[in-house]
């Protein structure tokens, strides 16, 4: 057979004297198909070992306060050999140093390459196409008022241009030249309004273009980006089914924490209800996705900053050395990094947590694990997120400062806030049902309650007034002496008892030559350094209370005091 082979060879090179048997044909036959087939082998390797684009699907994102890690994941069919996956469409500004891959199955990953791609753009969402698609309808709908509008132009015109009735030779009757005006007014006044109503429309129209282009600028300028690829080497023995799992961080996401606080009455506990706007402008949707929101900041980085020694020495012409300077690379925003705050160590009442969030603690920072799944559209707007729901024991009373406002506040004042891992953030507040306004929470100032205003009740009538009685002044041995008393009265109208606490004061010296004297301090608790009175009641209802207190302040007469 081998010998066979070459005799079509000799042959055609007329090197063989004799003619061959009949059966060389079938061995040209059997001589193309295994080119052929030698082909086709070449070409599969070939093929094999080119680039495959990978349609990935976004599955998890951790959102840190500033940044977020995305996690793709796909499921493929290895040939065998190295194969090169393309991971495509991905954010142009993600941290190459973050990116990781892994994998399920008989394969090994050889090695992971981030590029550029300037030629793919994001693909927009389809939101941008719906306000593309009005743009155009509304468009239309201005071509055809203009179209409208050009008809009723031409109408007027042609009633314009033969404004002479009948011709010359014709005798009209009063009646019929009557008629005929009354036509032509009412036609004409038609036409003026239909036009009117016609640039209305126009004008409408515009308007509400202009709008919708705004809008899509803005969303062009979110899409309107290169992306990114992740290329990754994988080996396999056999053909084989893989998974493979894509992570990497990105920026323009995050999220802020913000607050509930919801109080039935005064005799229930607080309800916090914990949330977070999560927001973010990548260019990726993040559609159906499992969420994990994460108190840690990747900005900040780990290591701890080491002081170096502080040397001294004489040298005129030069500043004395820095004090001390930082090892520890700095974060984004130029500042030494810094370790974490370590959280805390207790879980929450278990009666208190909401079933659809799982708290995770480790030592360095809170992640909550969001079970149902949320979308999150690349539109750099918030995206509201429910986290948990606690339940706080609080005790309530009102305060008032009559020397400010006459307007008594309830105040609530709620223990075991320390369990949540709180951060700094806006809340809204509700009491009976009603919005009354809004606080802040800021745990890095709290202490072992927190207090909230949960509005005015102008149920509690309160005074204030100067008592003329105890009021005077006196010059006594180059000094003045003035006298001052004031009365305050409280009155509960509501059908409950309240405890409620009047806050005042009395001046606080800052000059060596004045004196101020507490004459009577009507029972109040006083602290010197700041001048501040206390009073704390109970009343029942329908009780009042009155209190007086006076004061003396004692300066120079030649010498006016401000602040008085």
């Amino acid at each position: 057979m081998a010998a066979s082979i070459f005799i079509p060879s000799l042959m055609e090179s007329g090197q063989y004297p004799h003619p061959l048997p009949k059966m060389i044909t079938p061995m040209k036959n059997i001589l193309f198909w295994l080119i052929v087939a030698l082909a086709v082998s070449i070409s599969v390797n070939a093929i094999g070992q080119s680039e495959r684009t990978l349609d990935s699907k976004i599955t998890n994102v951790t959102v840190f306060l500033a940044k977020a890690q995305i996690t793709r994941e796909i499921s493929v069919r290895l040939e065998p050999g190295k194969s090169t996956l393309v991971f495509t469409g991905l954010a142009a500004q993600l941290d190459p140093q973050s990116i990781q891959v892994a994998g399920k199955g008989v394969f090994t990953i050889l090695g992971t390459v981030h590029r550029a791609n300037f030629l793919n753009e994001l693909q927009r969402p389809k939101s941008l196409k719906v306000l593309m698609d009005s743009v155009d309808y509304l468009r239309k709908q201005v071509g055809w008022e203009n179209a409208q509008k050009e008809i009723l132009l031409k109408e007027e015109q042609m009633l314009l241009s033969n404004q002479q009735i009948g011709g010359k030779n014709t005798n009209l009757t009063v009646m019929e030249l009557k008629a005929m005006t009354e036509f032509f007014r009412g036609r004409l006044s038609d036409i003026a309004n239909a036009r009117m109503k016609s640039d209305e429309k126009v004008l409408n129209y515009n308007q509400r273009i202009a709008r919708l282009e705004q809008q899509i600028t803005a969303q062009n300028e979110l899409f309107h980006r290169s992306t990114s690829e992740v290329v990754v080497t994988v080996e396999s023995p056999s053909a084989t089914q893989a998974s493979l799992t894509l992570d990497y961080v990105v920026a323009n996401a995050g999220w802020l924490p913000h607050y509930d606080l919801r109080a039935i009455n005064t005799q229930n506990p607080i309800q916090l209800s914990y949330k977070a706007n999560v927001f973010q402008a990548t260019g990726e949707d993040w559609k159906n996705v499992h969420l994990k929101l994460s108190t840690a900041n990747p900005n900040l980085n780990g290591q701890k900053p080491e002081l170096t020694a502080w040397y001294l020495n004489l040298d005129e012409l030069q500043q004395v050395a820095k004090t001390y300077r930082m090892r520890a690379t700095r974060g984004e925003a130029g500042a030494p990094a810094m370790m974490a705050k370590e959280a805390l160590d207790q879980e929450a009442d278990a009666t208190t947590v909401a079933e659809m969030v799982e708290t995770i603690q480790t030592s360095l920072n809170t992640e909550f694990d969001i079970a149902l799944p949320y979308s999150v559209p690349s539109s750099g707007q918030p995206t509201a997120v429910d986290i948990r729901n606690y339940t706080m024991n609080a005790s309530y009373q009102y305060a008032v400062a009559p020397k400010l406002e006459t307007d008594a506040f309830l105040m609530a004042r709620a223990t075991g806030w320390e369990e949540f891992s709180l951060l700094p953030g806006e809340a809204n507040v509700f009491f009976e049902g009603t919005f009354v306004g809004k606080s802040y929470i800021n745990p890095n100032e709290l202490k072992d309650t927190l207090s909230v205003s949960l509005g005015r009740d102008k149920r509690i009538v309160v005074k204030r007034e100067k008592v003329k009685e105890f009021t005077s002044r006196k010059l006594i041995a180059g000094n003045e002496r003035e006298t001052f008393g004031y009365e305050i009265s409280v009155r509960n109208s509501k059908a409950e008892p309240i405890q409620i606490v009047v806050e005042d004061q009395i001046p606080v010296s800052q000059h060596s030559q004045i004196e101020v004297l507490a004459i009577d301090l009507g029972g109040a608790s006083y602290t010197k350094e700041t001048g501040k009175l206390i009073w704390r009641w109970t009343l029942q209802p329908g009780d009042s209370r009155k209190v007086q207190f006076r004061f003396e302040v004692k300066h120079p007469k030649d010498k006016p005091i401000s602040g008085l």
